[in-house]
């Protein structure tokens, strides 16, 4: 005959089971501790804390659709297969009240600062599952694809690889135009320069759809909130700017892998498994080193 279940059995089983339905799989959206305004979903592989090397994090940054959960989920495979944790952030539009769609795309808005919510969420997703996140690689498309290439001009010593899809504008590595459209007074917004020797170091994609031509959306226009001068510098397109972007990058020693997709128009989804190839890549070399040094 069996025992009957005592309390803190079943009060283990409900944290298992509980476990595996919101912390392990695709889990549920999770305010950020750092700041609730801000979330996050992830993708936790369910071979977690079952042996082997930990896994690396992978964050997919949305655009200005707010689409999180998908970018999250067209991961998953790639999570499982690779041993890694999926970080999708949400950054809400209008977290001021004033219906801004793009703040998270300039890294500053107020008092935020992006790339530090950014780094907290990070930080709190490795206290939760007891991991060690020191670099991540980071993708975004479109209005992720200006967060994306932003956050590497800021923090590129967080990163492992950085894949930047389609922005609509770009931050040039231009030391005689003001932020966003150059980087020349970087440091008294953000108490940071960029550190080229520390980009360097970090692998980088580019990647943008050859039929990505429309232009009614990323064309900035005196009065808009965020016109500058020379906002529309780098090119008319998409395409056009990014390949300003590279040669911005290259210019001062960054490689650059530049993927222009035949065929494909405005499509971040479409772009995911190029960028997974992208990290698959780099992370072969990343472990392959670690197993070399140990």
């Amino acid at each position: 005959m069996t025992a009957p279940a005592t309390a803190s059995s079943q009060l283990e089983d409900a944290a298992a089971i509980a476990r595996a339905l919101y912390d392990l799989g695709p889990t549920p959206v999770i305010a950020c501790k750092a700041d609730p305004r801000f979330s996050y979903c992830l993708y936790v592989p369910k071979t977690l804390g079952q042996g082997g090397e930990p896994p690396e994090l992978v964050v997919a940054m949305h655009g200005t659709g707010r689409g999180f959960t998908g970018y999250r989920d067209a991961f998953e495979e790639f999570a499982r297969w690779n041993n890694c944790v999926v970080l999708a952030p949400l950054f809400p539009i209008g977290v001021l009240g004033d219906d801004n769609r793009d703040g998270f795309k300039y890294m500053r808005e107020g008092e935020i600062r992006y790339d530090h919510v950014l780094l907290a969420m990070v930080d709190e997703v490795a206290q939760r599952y007891g991991l060690s996140f020191d670099r991540f690689a980071l993708f975004g498309y479109s209005g992720g694809g200006h967060f994306a290439h932003r956050f590497l001009l800021l923090q590129p010593q967080k990163l492992w690889a950085c894949s930047i899809g389609a922005p609509g504008s770009v931050t040039l590595l231009d030391p005689t135009r003001d932020w966003w459209v150059g980087t020349r007074n970087m440091a008294q917004l953000f108490g940071v320069a960029p550190d080229i020797e520390a980009m360097r170091q970090v692998p980088v994609q580019m990647i943008v759809g050859a039929a990505d031509l429309e232009t009614w959306e990323i064309t900035h226009k005196q009065g808009g909130r965020n016109w500058m001068p020379d906002a529309n510098h780098a090119g008319a397109t998409r395409p056009e700017r990014l390949a300003s972007l590279q040669k911005s990058f290259e210019a001062a020693g960054v490689s650059v892998r530049f993927d222009l997709v035949p065929n494909m128009a405005h499509d971040g989804l479409r772009a995911v498994p190029r960028v997974q190839d992208f990290f698959a890549d780099v992370l072969a070399r990343r472990r392959g080193g670690a197993a070399k040094a140990a």
